[in-house]
């Protein structure tokens, strides 16, 4: 099973990207999703994005990581 952090696309270059999301930045291959956009948020697996998802899931998602992370200490 594969739990993923959506990540907010902030700097694309042709088929690199940069992902950011809970004060983390990743490198990331953009070459399966159709015309990405800065501020598009992603699901991202093996350093690929594979999909891209609705602004408002990915906020809920890293909401429920957030409170997730708060539970741990």
């Amino acid at each position: 099973m594969c739990l993923a952090i959506p990540l907010q696309l902030v700097e694309i270059n042709d088929k690199i990207a940069v992902g950011e999301a809970m004060g983390m930045r990743r490198e990331i291959r953009v070459d399966f999703i159709d015309r990405p956009q800065i501020g598009d948020y992603v699901i991202v697996h093996a350093g690929f994005a594979i999909e891209r998802l609705p602004e408002q899931q990915a906020l809920e998602d890293l909401e429920a990581w957030e409170d997730v992370r708060n539970a741990l200490g």
